[in-house]
């Protein structure tokens, strides 16, 4: 028989029943046809009872007529197309009936959907090639079947976890990836395919994911880009939902395929989105979301990203390039003020109730995002001048400063309650520690008092896995180094016990990378605090009989040994040399924390100096370092007749 779609026959449910359970295909077929006509896919007790009287049994002969795998009695080839869209059809619409799309007759027939759609997706292609060489306009015939397949797929994941798992096995990323790349943007097929792949990494790794499809995983989120792009609708938002969950993963592999896109296929349509949602009107979590996406964006391409073209649906004027930057500081600013309040009152006022504990964690995470990217919005205005150019004008980048500055006082009252609640642990509290150095390290005669009050606090903070303060003074270094360029800021360091935990941390940096490997900075940047404090020298009564300093002569001894980076044995040295004037031999040697074989490898480090002295003349490289050098020919004039051992180590290269 032949369907004839153009025709609407009359009849009811009880009907299509009899045609179903009729001995010849013919009779099925007919059965089937009419509930095409006359059941609605919300009818879920009429296709019940249609489902049953058909059997899965014939619906899977019909399914593999028309993918050409298999017979049903009828005319045959000439109608292989209407059976496929029949079959695909009638299953879809079973589907919206929970029970029977969790069912294992439904789960098997995934592979064989897909396979499916695969095959429309070929044709589709091949038309779509077509069209282009012909310069005509066809009508494609075969959209509805790619559209129910999809539907079936997405019925049949979301009441199953293990139509999830048969989806992923069989290659359905590779699929969707290539079938999304041709799609209209905004058309129903995308939705249902953004959906099926949502469905897919909230039940499958993302790691597995990634891991097993790289390529398929970065043009899906290419495209998604788009549609969060160009969206105005609620297709946006599960564009951001989307993105969100992947990207917010921080998995390199995918991070480092996204770099090799060419940033304005895609990166521009995340910008425009980002903006829009924290442009307009949209609730808070959808701003928390748009934020942890400009966040990833900026871990992905760096903070040149939040600078550029962006396109908002209700402005026709032209749009500054730095608008995005100031809406993602602003919203930051907001969540940093809300929950940090939140926190505080979560923290200290409601403590008592145990069931908070998740409500915490939440929040704790919430405030992180915002801080990572107030954190790389100070980077971006610290290298403004030389990275960026004109793209920041004055007034924005003045504008930007200010808004720091006062969301920089907010954080230094949370960490003002959180002293006076005794809280010293918590990755919120080291967090806001992390935020306030890098801040004054900007613009360190900012808040000058509160520095002072909480420098001692600030330099206590422990993280929730650390068994004593050491990423606190990490965080704060960069702020300590410029502070302490001035002699005032290096009396608030000393007498805050600030320069025992620099130490102290210089010394765990060099015992941490088993020498003076120094990938972002700390170690350096330690030495140069202290040497900013060593070489005041009003500070000299104060820093007598600093008990740190034998350890860290220890360190120093033991770490330089083997070392021949020459900037390493002078800065070493250095510090060696202004130490050694508040001690002598005789009381280094009787420090029980000090052995007399360091004495010897600090005699043979102050040798190694004095020799590369001499080669300064002569080697531009080796001439930036003078001052390092006259710090500690200076020193050795000064102490050297207390120190007979280093005198007769390093007098031969002196004098001879």
């Amino acid at each position: 028989m032949e369907l004839q779609q153009e025709q609407t026959p009359s009849g009811s449910i009880e009907d299509c029943l009899k045609l179903l359970k009729g001995e010849k295909d013919e009779q099925r077929l007919a059965g089937l046809f009419l509930v095409t006509k006359i059941c609605k896919v919300d009818d879920l007790a009429s296709l019940s009872r249609v489902y049953n009287a058909i059997g899965a049994k014939f619906l899977d002969r019909l399914l593999r007529t028309g993918m050409g795998k298999g017979t049903v009695s009828g005319p045959g080839e000439d109608n292989r197309d209407a059976y496929l869209q029949l079959s695909v059809r009638i299953l879809a619409a079973f589907c919206h009936v929970p029970e029977i799309a969790a069912s294992e007759e439904m789960v098997s027939k995934i592979p064989l959907i897909l396979e499916t759609l695969s095959n429309q997706c070929v044709r589709y292609q091949n038309f779509l090639l077509a069209t282009f060489l012909h310069h005509s306009v066809y009508c494609w015939s075969g959209s509805s079947v790619l559209e129910e397949c999809l539907e079936f797929l997405y019925l049949v994941l979301t009441t199953s976890d293990a139509g999830v798992t048969a989806l992923y096995g069989s290659g359905s990323l590779k699929i969707l990836a290539s079938w999304m790349l041709t799609m209209a943007d905004g058309s129903n097929p995308m939705k249902i395919s953004m959906r099926l792949v949502q469905l897919i990494i909230s039940k499958i790794s993302l790691d597995v994911i990634v891991t097993n499809c790289l390529p398929e995983v970065s043009n899906i989120v290419v495209v998604i880009a788009r549609q969060f792009g160009v969206s105005h609708d609620a297709m946006k938002f599960e564009a951001l939902r989307l993105l969100s969950a992947t990207l917010s993963s921080n998995l390199t592999p995918l991070y480092d395929a996204l770099r090799q896109v060419p940033s304005d296929v895609w990166a521009k349509h995340l910008r425009d989105g980002v903006s829009a949602i924290l442009h307009n009107r949209t609730a808070p979590a959808e701003k928390l979301q748009a934020l942890s996406l400009a966040e990833s964006m900026v871990s992905i391409l760096g903070e040149g990203w939040l600078i550029g073209e962006i396109e908002l649906p209700d402005v026709r004027d032209a749009i500054p390039s730095d608008r995005c930057l100031i809406l993602v500081l602003e919203q930051s600013r907001v969540e940093i003020a809300v929950m940090l309040n939140e926190l505080a009152y979560t923290k200290y006022e409601a403590s008592k109730n145990s069931s908070l504990k998740e409500d915490i964690i939440l929040k704790q995470r919430n405030v992180a995002i915002a801080f990572s990217l107030v954190e790389k919005i100070i980077k971006l205005i610290s290298n403004v001048s030389e990275d960026q150019g004109d793209l920041i004008n004055e007034n924005t980048l003045m504008r930007v400063i200010r808004g720091l500055n006062e969301t920089t006082g907010v954080v230094l009252e949370y960490l003002q309650d959180a002293k006076e609640h005794g809280q010293r642990k918590g990755d919120d509290i080291l967090a806001s520690v992390r935020v306030i150095g890098s801040f004054l390290a900007q613009t360190p005669d900012a808040w000058t008092e509160k520095v002072q009050e909480l420098l001692d606090y600030m330099l206590s903070v422990e993280g929730e896995d650390e068994q004593s303060p050491f990423n606190s003074v990490c965080f704060l270094l960069p702020m300590l180094c410029q502070i302490t360029m001035k002699v005032e800021g290096c009396k608030i360091l000393v007498s805050s016990g600030g320069l025992a935990a620099v130490v102290k941390c210089l010394i765990n940096l060099i015992h941490k990378h088993g020498g003076w490997i120094d990938d972002d900075g700390s170690i350096f940047l330690a030495c140069d605090t202290i040497l900013n404090v060593l070489l005041k020298k009003e500070l000299a009564g104060l820093l007598c009989g600093e008990s740190s300093f034998i350890l860290l002569l220890e360190a120093i001894a033991t770490s330089t040994e083997d070392t021949k980076e020459p900037s390493v044995i002078m800065m070493a040295a250095s510090i060696c040399a202004l130490i050694f004037d508040f001690t002598s031999e005789n009381a280094l040697l009787s420090n029980p924390s000090f052995a007399d074989k360091s004495l010897d490898k600090l005699c043979r480090l102050f040798s190694r100096i004095f020799a590369l002295s001499r080669q300064s003349m002569n080697n531009d490289g080796m001439a930036q370092m003078d001052d390092l050098l006259e710090i500690t020919s200076a020193g050795y004039s000064r102490w050297g007749d207390r120190f007979p051992r280093v005198q007769k180590a390093i007098g031969w290269l002196r004098y001879s």
